[in-house]
């Protein structure tokens, strides 16, 4: 086969694993692997637990069932020595023989100890004729009762009963053992087995029921979100189910609300741009035609119509000055010239260059600082928001009134407060102040040549000093705009 082939092969080969590994990624990344993966995780944690614990308390209860039965047994055989004067006479009787035979049908030990704890019969043959020096055996011949023991170590059970003869001395001590190995091997795992299956099949339910429940109202939110990325927008997730998902709920229609909100803005935004572009030039478009319609138009007319064209001119003028201005305070497109800044020097100069316009309105304008304030500051915006609420103060004021500016600050913030003894805003229109073209008098704001954007304007400057602006006004009385910045600029 040709190298070229071969690589060729060897590529395609490649982008075969990679794609199969992108889909196993993916398939790992989706809820319904992880919660699988969860109730795996947890049904061995709970098989693990569930078979210690079991272990332990059938082991237990199988101890107390050989124990008793060990004693029952142990008691029966001491019993038939009672019958018999010497260990001799119960041998030759044939008392060893049927002890063997119960032994080895029973797999249990048994061995006769005499006075001198000398082993005279052992059902294993292996101890015969030796010495037993054991605490039970010695506690029972003392005592004269029966000793039962488990020992734990190596799982085996052991009884010491004593021995009476005819006439009722203790003779020595029948000791009956049995190890439990074998009996946990069988019976103890028979019946964690049968636990652990019954505990699987109950997991496995509740896996089947979770993904049911929980798993369909996930599905049905991801299908409500696909159909919102189709082009939906007007649909919602239902705000039930699992606490996640009903927090997950709130925050995607919060979401698509304010999306929504935000595109009607825009819609409004649009059209309202439209119309105030619109206003100015069919304003000329009507003082042009005039002129050109009349013959031999009068001078004074003809300046006053051009007079007229020039103040529509400057209107749109303003318009446009003012969107660019509003784009470019766009939060995400601005760029902050941030320096350090003595505000008190800042609105001097602001007030000085409005002053003129107080005067011709016969307003007075007063400026009062508590003390010296340097901050951190975009001293061209800011000053754009000083001069828009005090233009507005001027302009919006009552003849012989009067507009009061003062700066304050404490060891985080400084605070500028425009005050006027203007006619106010109606409460309805508190709230609205600052969307872009809303006037809370179309007329008055085009005979002072507002465009409806100066607040908008101001606010998204204070927001891009992280500030705050709170409006306080009553009509007939005036108003009061209260601006708050930090001192240190955090971007």
């Amino acid at each position: 086969m040709p190298d070229n082939i071969k690589n060729n092969k060897r590529t395609d080969d490649f982008n075969k694993v990679k794609k199969n590994f992108k889909k196993l990624l993916f398939r790992m990344k989706s809820t319904k692997t992880w919660i699988f993966i969860f109730f795996v995780g947890l049904l061995a944690a709970v098989m693990i637990i569930v078979e210690n614990v079991s272990y332990y308390f059938f082991q237990k209860n199988l101890i107390e069932i050989e124990m008793a039965q060990l004693q029952t047994s142990a008691a029966v055989m001491s019993g038939e020595f009672s019958s018999y004067a010497s260990f001799s006479e119960a041998e030759k009787n044939g008392v060893y023989e049927r002890m063997r035979r119960y032994s080895a049908m029973n797999s249990v030990r048994i061995r006769v100890i005499d006075e001198r704890f000398v082993i005279v019969s052992d059902s294993y043959l292996v101890e015969y004729g030796r010495n037993i020096i054991n605490s039970n055996v010695i506690n029972s011949f003392t005592t004269g009762k029966s000793i039962s023991f488990y020992d734990r170590k190596n799982t085996n059970i052991e009884v010491a009963v004593p021995i009476n003869g005819t006439d009722g001395s203790i003779l020595g001590v029948l000791v009956v053992s049995k190890d439990l190995d074998e009996v946990y091997k069988n019976s103890v795992n028979d019946n964690i087995f049968t636990v652990m299956v019954a505990v699987t099949a109950v997991a496995v339910i509740l896996v089947l029921l979770f993904e049911r429940g929980i798993g369909k109202s996930y599905r049905k939110a991801y299908k409500i979100v696909e159909d919102v990325a189709n082009g939906h927008t007007d649909k919602r997730i239902p705000v039930k189910g699992s606490y996640e998902l009903r927090l997950f709920a709130k925050d995607f229609n919060n979401i698509m609300d304010r999306a929504g909100m935000l595109d009607e803005s825009r819609q409004e935004f649009v059209s309202n741009v439209s119309h105030e572009l619109k206003t100015p030039i069919t304003s000329i478009k009507v003082l042009a035609d005039s002129l050109n319609m009349q013959d031999d138009v009068p001078i004074e007319l003809y300046k006053e119509f051009m007079q007229d064209i020039t103040n529509e001119i400057d209107r749109e003028s303003k318009i446009i000055e003012d969107l660019l201005s509003l784009v470019k305070m766009d939060k995400s497109a601005a760029v902050m010239n941030i320096s350090s800044v003595n505000v008190n020097e800042m609105l001097e100069i602001v007030l000085k260059r409005l002053k003129p316009i107080a005067q011709k309105k016969n307003v007075e304008l007063l400026f009062e600082s508590f003390r010296p304030v340097v901050a951190e500051i975009d001293e061209v915006k800011f000053t754009l928001v000083i001069s828009n609420l005090v233009e507005n103060a001027i302009k919006y004021n009552v003849s012989d009134g009067w507009v009061h500016v003062s700066l304050n600050a404490d060891y985080q913030y400084f605070y500028v407060r425009v005050e006027d003894s203007g006619i106010g805003i109606p409460k309805e229109s508190q709230d609205l102040v600052f969307d872009r073209f809303y006037r809370v008098d179309k007329a008055r704001s085009r005979q002072t040549g507002g465009t409806g954007l100066g607040l908008a304007i101001v606010q998204n400057i204070v927001l891009l000093h992280h500030g705050t602006i709170k409006l306080h006004s009553e009509e007939g009385t005036g108003t009061t705009f209260t601006v708050r910045i930090p001192l240190n600029y955090v971007g």
